[in-house]
């Protein structure tokens, strides 16, 4: 079973062409390999997020007694966070990830307090701080990205994540007139993640917690959409490539003229074998690039199999799922969809889409690394 820890350390993987064919999904029946009609794992557990509210940028120039007072700080669940990796060219953090929710945690009054919680997806930057509910609109969130920018000396981002429908109306207003480009997407798995880790040892030890209190704004899971006509596809498998060969598709992406998303798998502490198989999903079509190119502004975040509708499950963005591909429900097909539902379990919800000319080819034209997740607790 794999398991999930964040890694402090950004070590960058050699930068390998992918030239390993993707095999056949391996289970008690044959792959299914049909024209597409296109009509619960444990949570992670992280320790290595800064809990300290003085900037990262001035670490190295304090005295021990103001080191000393820092740990103290570290400790103190309502201690807010203002940190910039001093390693880290400022110019280089472009694109941010967002929440701004309530927390279960009541203040004086007997509110919620609501949290703005902020960073990049290689967590060089990482901001928090509270805010009572009688402020919560664009124009406070406005100033307080500004004020990021500001404390820290980093330049406005050009995108901003966020995974909240309900907060929509608000992030993309203040990010409007800041210039800054909204995207809704559950592919902020940093931030998702160190919700969790806020959860168990920042929110739970705060004075003000409220056990067994449910989040305000819930996730959506919509019923199933039908697919667009220009994400169509002919042809597809379910399929299966070493971990190995999976990292050297992610690192090609950053040289290939491919289109695509990985994740940062050194960052993200995956650990699994090299020899792993991770499941997959391969899809074939005339028309593959063009076909990659639209997949490629979806914000894709994971693909289901679906044993009870006989079909997959396509995620994009943050509240929009498709129909991808149906097939025929049957004992074989069945538990070939079942076997890559327990390989995804079993992988810690690690997944892939590629995209190809032919099934049979060496070449992707489009590769997306996708990590199924439960969603935070807050």
């Amino acid at each position: 079973m794999a398991t999930l820890s964040f890694n402090p350390t950004r070590i960058k993987s050699p930068t390998v062409k992918f030239r390993n064919s993707i095999s056949n999904f391996s289970s008690p029946a044959k792959p299914i390999r049909m024209p597409c009609p296109i009509s619960p794992r444990n949570h992670p557990k992280l320790r290595h997020f800064r809990s300290s509210s003085v900037s990262g940028s001035s670490v190295s120039t304090q005295k021990e007694e103001q080191v000393l007072d820092d740990e103290e700080e570290e400790d103190d669940p309502t201690a807010e966070m203002t940190f910039l990796d001093p390693e880290t060219d400022p110019q280089s953090i472009t694109e941010w990830e967002f929440d701004f929710c309530s927390r279960p945690i009541l203040d004086i009054r007997g509110k919620k307090v609501w949290e703005l919680v902020a960073c990049d997806d290689s967590l060089s930057l990482q901001y928090t701080k509270y805010f009572p509910n009688n402020v919560i609109n664009s124009i406070t969130l406005k100033e307080a990205i500004v004020t990021i920018c500001d404390e820290l000396g980093i330049p406005l981002p050009e995108k901003i994540r966020f995974f909240r429908s309900q907060m929509q109306t608000i992030i993309t207003r203040a990010c409007n007139e800041l210039g800054i480009k909204p995207i809704p997407s559950k592919r902020c798995l940093s931030l998702l993640l160190w919700l969790d880790e806020r959860y168990e040892t920042i929110y739970t030890r705060h004075p003000g917690f409220q056990k067994g209190s449910k989040p305000l704004l819930t996730l959506d899971n919509p019923f199933p959409m039908e697919l667009p006509e220009n994400l169509f596809g002919e042809k597809w498998a379910f399929v299966q490539l070493p971990y190995s060969a999976v990292r050297e598709e992610v690192s090609s992406l950053e040289t290939s003229f491919i289109f695509g998303a990985g994740l940062d798998l050194d960052l993200l502490g995956i650990e699994i074998d090299e020899k792993t198989l991770i499941p997959g999903i391969a899809v074939a079509s005339s028309r593959a690039k063009p076909l990659a190119a639209w997949m490629n502004g979806l914000e894709v975040s994971s693909v289901e199999a679906d044993t009870a509708r006989a079909c997959l499950i396509l995620s994009v963005g943050i509240q929009t799922r498709y129909v991808y591909a149906t097939y025929k429900k049957n004992p074989v097909t069945t538990s070939e969809a079942e076997a890559w539902e327990a390989a995804k379990k079993a992988c810690g919800g690690l997944h892939f889409l590629a995209i190809q000319d032919d099934l049979d080819s060496e070449d992707c034209v489009g590769f997306w690394l996708l990590l199924d997740m439960p969603p935070p607790p807050v």
